[in-house]
């Protein structure tokens, strides 16, 4: 077993990034740039916490994490387009902000972790 796949962080980004594949990414109507934008960016955070763990410096693992909570953040930035031009629900817009808030916090306590 590779260690990145005990976190709890990365478990959440590999259902994060399902719900963003099973629901956003299948709006027939969504711009297709948004699509690959908002794929690209959900598998970055998975991506990025897996790579992350493979460096042995902490301010190599540190720069990973900063990565995958910029991609995190890009993920938010593209729901909130899409709740604005109705391609998004409030609800639907609720339950995948609150998801990349809780891992937004825990990266951010990850990455103070790493600066010690």
């Amino acid at each position: 077993m590779f260690d990145f796949e005990n976190l709890e962080v990365y478990k959440k980004a590999k259902a994060f990034n399902a719900i963003v594949v099973k629901s956003v990414l299948r709006i027939e109507t969504l711009d297709g740039v948004i699509k690959n934008q908002l794929r690209r960016a959900s598998l970055s955070v998975v991506l990025n916490i897996a790579e992350g763990t493979s460096r042995f410096s902490k301010p190599d693992r540190k720069n990973f994490c900063i990565i995958a909570r910029g991609s995190v953040f890009e993920c938010v930035a593209v729901f909130d387009i899409l709740r604005d031009s109705g391609h998004l629900s409030d609800a639907e817009f609720s339950n995948l902000y609150s998801i990349a808030e809780e891992m937004s916090k825990m990266l951010f306590a990850m990455i103070r972790n790493l600066e010690s």
